[in-house]
């Protein structure tokens, strides 16, 4: 099945030749050039893309306030950022905004292409594994897995997860109350340990603290220089 990538790109030259050269690579792509055309043609017809693909410099926009709408919209759709801007607050907040990776201009085409296909795959093993899953009781909190939710006993409404941080809290729980290393949950569970998925990893967990913090049996410890700890009491 061919996949469907939602491009926003104001760089005529650039958006032309990478958008001919991932239509090579067996992607459809709906390229275009402001936000405001971007994110209409995502209301129309959201459920047709796989990935959003954002420029961070749009003509008088902002990619991560666009970035923002979208998950508004749908909070399981996975987006990247391409950018010009290489700054590591830039990086960070790109991260903060729950993005899947941030590729800085110039970029070798073909490692586009690999970090496109590994995330629409991710992706669509997230959707997959929890489509027709049931609650999970951790402590006193449930891990609502075909919603993507979590709430708290005692503790009014739910927290929305993302598909990442779903499988990262699953993958905490299988392996509750030990050590975990920071290469291990990356390799294991993402199958690459590079810089962007260490400080996504970083941005994961502090989320999934901020989300817990109701809790009074569930919490994740650091392990300083190693990893982290699960811990559930019954």
């Amino acid at each position: 099945m061919q996949h469907k990538v939602l491009f926003v790109e104001d760089e005529i030259d650039l958006g032309n030749v990478v958008k001919q050269y991932l239509q090579l690579m067996d992607l459809e792509i709906d390229w275009h050039t402001t936000a405001e055309d971007a994110y209409l043609a995502f209301t129309k017809n959201k459920a047709s893309y796989d990935l959003l693909m954002i420029d961070v410099q749009l003509p008088g926009a902002d990619g991560f306030e666009l970035a923002k709408k979208f998950y508004q919209l749908d909070s399981k759709k996975p987006f990247l950022f391409l950018t010009a801007r290489n700054e590591k607050k830039d990086r960070l907040r790109g991260l903060e905004l729950g993005a899947d990776d941030y590729i800085s201009k110039p970029f070798d085409i073909d490692e586009l292409v690999l970090r496109i296909r590994n995330i629409i795959r991710r992706n669509k093993r997230s959707e997959t594994t929890y489509k027709s899953a049931t609650d999970l009781k951790i402590g006193d909190i449930i891990l609502h897995k075909d919603l993507f939710k979590l709430s708290i006993r005692n503790f009014p409404g739910k927290g929305a997860l993302t598909p990442r941080e779903m499988e990262l809290l699953e993958f905490l729980y299988k392996h509750r109350n030990s050590v975990l290393k920071r290469e291990d949950i990356l390799l294991q569970l993402w199958g690459e340990n590079d810089y962007f998925l260490g400080r996504s990893l970083d941005v994961f967990i502090s989320r999934l603290r901020k989300l817990l913090s109701a809790s009074t049996k569930v919490k994740i410890e650091n392990v300083y220089g190693v990893g982290f700890i699960f811990t559930v009491q019954d």
